[in-house]
């Protein structure tokens, strides 16, 4: 099992703040096994020796793992992680069917190990995988779910979800480029030439500097005639 949270919360004014500090995965992961024994032990599927068998263990299987965050408009990053979570059970490179000698082989990820299999094996390996008529292999819960992306599509003035990075001072100077974009509905970090991502290099304070800048580039003046006309 994957799951893939978001690391911040949804404001009722349609805002996200994700924190600046580091998430403590330790306390996260113990946190996580313990709320999924206690689901299990609630169902009658396991029993507190299993559940203290499973503790001894130098490696529980339990796992949380907090990597880079990822921008929402970062398409390709995005795709990649969802990609992995529900990814196939196996990979169609590594396997060879020869046909001749009614064999498949299968193999490993590094090519150390090649596993073989007549026809039926490989085939009953591959139903064991494919989930039952109508079951679901990835649900979303809390505002990603069906039914709230289904109730907020319904309300005609609903909130608009917007990016805040965090809340502290420094934080701020970061989210401007959210605030512009949900203001004017441009990303200023968005080239109009290539559609490509810009970077922050600098920031100019200085009116002289500034003034020759927009003069170099011949829009200076073209600004200050039409904001006289305003």
């Amino acid at each position: 099992m994957h799951i893939l949270a978001a690391d911040g919360c949804f404001s009722n004014d349609g805002f996200f703040y994700a924190p600046s500090i580091n998430i403590d995965t330790v306390s996260l992961e113990k946190l996580f096994i313990h709320k999924i024994f206690k689901m299990l032990l609630a169902r009658g599927l396991i029993t507190e020796r299993v559940v203290e068998l499973i503790n001894s263990w130098a490696h529980t299987g339990f796992g949380v793992y907090c990597g880079k965050r990822l921008n929402p408009k970062d398409a390709r990053s995005t795709e990649n992680l969802a990609r992995y979570i529900i990814r196939a059970s196996f990979s169609q490179d590594r396997m060879k069917y020869f046909p001749d000698q009614a064999k498949i082989t299968y193999r490993s990820k590094y090519g150390k190990d090649v596993a073989e299999f007549d026809p039926l094996e490989w085939m009953a390996a591959l139903v064991s995988h494919i989930p039952d008529r109508g079951g679901q292999t990835v649900r979303y819960l809390g505002r990603y779910s069906n039914v709230t992306r289904g109730r907020l599509k319904k309300e005609e003035d609903g909130p608009q979800y917007h990016i805040i990075e965090d809340e502290t001072p420094g934080g701020l100077n970061r989210s401007w480029a959210r605030l512009i974009q949900k203001i004017y509905e441009v990303d200023p970090l968005t080239c109009s030439k290539c559609g490509g991502t810009m970077r922050i290099i600098a920031f100019i304070e200085d009116y002289k500097i500034v003034k020759k800048i927009l003069d170099c580039v011949g829009i200076y003046e073209f600004g200050k005639k039409d904001h006289l006309q305003k």
